[in-house]
């Protein structure tokens, strides 16, 4: 009995600097932002306890909503496109080919560009006067759209950026792909099945958990979308407001204005939903998703 005390403790004493660790950095950071978004708190000192005010103060804020609508309709294009652009680019690469490694490498390599650098580049080649987009377009008679300076474009080009490192997610497709058990297309391939019959009833439904995943991780990014329009906007959300996303918003209450409090109160709004996003979705599963061992 002594003895597994002992040991008990010696366990304890090794595990004693990651439990510390996820106390001071995970634990009291949680709970505070939880306490001062019912306070007025400057990043210093908590002047008084206001209770529900930040969060009243937020949603009858304007300039709020608009950022939660700006933010949806990003992720209403970026996820669904991702999804789509992914799945086809890991289907494509999964083709027995001579360069399939090379090429498999070359649609990986832009992930590894840094999002900073990815923003600035697109923002020189989507630039609506000089920008080398433009120009080809140009070159070869069709409209040049005014990318980053008009409404009706902005949030687009933003979400067609944002495949530029769709890259990741090709690699959890292929993962995915190369599970599926080559004897069901085999069997398919003897009833007669063609390459649409295959990807419908076979991929599709056994790519179901990896397009789950793929989802979730996807909608909770989108809604957490901040260094691409800050850099490409310089953190103004222009023009009027229509790359104001959710988190530049926060940022600025945060490190503009100083007020800590409608900054972790709009922290926590943000995890509600994506909270209740996720549940929905989890829940929406149970119709669309489908497991090899079902």
């Amino acid at each position: 009995m002594e003895r597994t005390r002992s040991r008990d403790w010696y366990g304890w004493v090794f595990a004693s600097p990651w439990l510390l660790g996820i106390a001071i950095f995970y634990f009291y950071p949680l709970l505070s932002s939880f306490y001062y978004s019912f306070t007025e708190f400057n990043g210093f000192t908590v002047t008084k306890f206001v209770g529900l005010k930040n969060f009243v103060e937020l949603l009858q804020d304007e300039l709020f909503w608009m950022s939660v609508r700006n933010t949806f309709y990003y992720a209403l294009l970026a996820v669904p496109t991702g999804l789509v652009l992914g799945l086809f680019l890991a289907i494509m690469l999964n083709i027995k080919s001579r360069f399939q490694g090379i090429y498999r490498v070359i649609y990986f390599i832009p992930t590894l560009v840094p999002i900073v650098a990815c923003g600035v580049i697109w923002q020189w080649l989507l630039n609506a006067q000089f920008g080398v987009v433009n120009y080809l377009l140009y070159e070869i008679g069709i409209p040049q759209p005014s990318w980053f300076s008009s409404e009706a474009w902005a949030m687009p080009s933003i979400a067609l950026i944002a495949q530029w490192c769709v890259g990741s997610g090709v690699i959890v497709f292929l993962a995915g792909l190369q599970d599926i058990p080559g004897d069901y297309y085999e069997a398919a391939t003897i009833d007669g099945g063609g390459r649409m019959h295959k990807f419908w009833h076979i991929t599709l439904p056994l790519m179901s958990p990896v397009i789950l995943y793929h989802i979730v991780l996807a909608l909770i990014g989108a809604l957490q979308q901040f260094v691409l329009p800050f850099i490409i906007t310089g953190g103004t959300g222009a023009p009027a407001n229509s790359l104001l996303f959710y988190n530049m918003l926060l940022y600025r209450n945060a490190f503009a204005y100083f007020q800590m409090g409608h900054a972790n109160a709009m922290a926590w709004l943000m995890f509600v939903a994506v909270m209740a996003l996720t549940i929905l979705i989890n829940w929406s599963s149970k119709r669309w998703v489908h497991y090899m061992g079902d």
